[in-house]
């Protein structure tokens, strides 16, 4: 089973949302989980890398007692450039003991990524950036541009972020 998670944060709470699948191109989830916390931590100071989310993924995957093969997390860099300069998705990783690969996806850039990082999935459209940890790049680009969806984000990517909008 494979997840792929959102996290969205609105203050002092968030939600965070997966959806199971398992075949990289499937349609539609297997299955949805929601997951509603609150209170949240303070955002960290300017300049810090914001891992609030990384203890939401966590609580999402023991309430849910989820043990999947890969991780898919939306709107996440695993490295924030080139020289793997560790970013949520890596600390995910870690998190997990690096016995869960871990693939992030983002409709923005950020200085330091190159193009080696980008996957364009429609013509003419702005391409995804994708990091990983666990699984080689080039693997992680194959799989994002096998998932269902004949748009920019795969179908399974835009329910996950609309779930995790969600009111739950």
């Amino acid at each position: 089973m494979k997840l792929a998670i959102a996290v969205h944060l609105d203050g002092a709470r968030a939600q965070v949302a997966a959806v199971e699948f398992d075949a990289w191109d499937s349609p539609e989830a297997a299955k949805t989980y929601l997951t509603s916390i609150a209170p949240i931590e303070p955002p960290p100071a300017r300049g810090e890398l914001d891992l609030r989310a990384l203890n939401c993924v966590m609580q999402l995957l023991r309430e849910h007692r989820l043990a999947p093969e890969l991780i898919v997390i939306d709107a996440c860099f695993v490295h924030l450039d080139a020289h793997e300069a560790p970013g949520l998705g890596q600390h995910l990783f870690q998190a997990l003991g690096g016995a869960i690969p871990v693939i992030g996806v983002s409709k923005t850039g950020r200085p330091g990524l190159s193009a080696q990082f980008e996957v364009i999935r429609e013509e003419e459209a702005k391409p995804l950036v994708v990091t990983s940890a666990g699984v080689d790049i080039g693997a992680a680009k194959a799989r994002l541009r096998a998932m269902h969806g004949r748009k920019r984000v795969p179908t399974l990517m835009k329910l996950v972020a609309r779930l995790a909008k969600s009111e739950g």
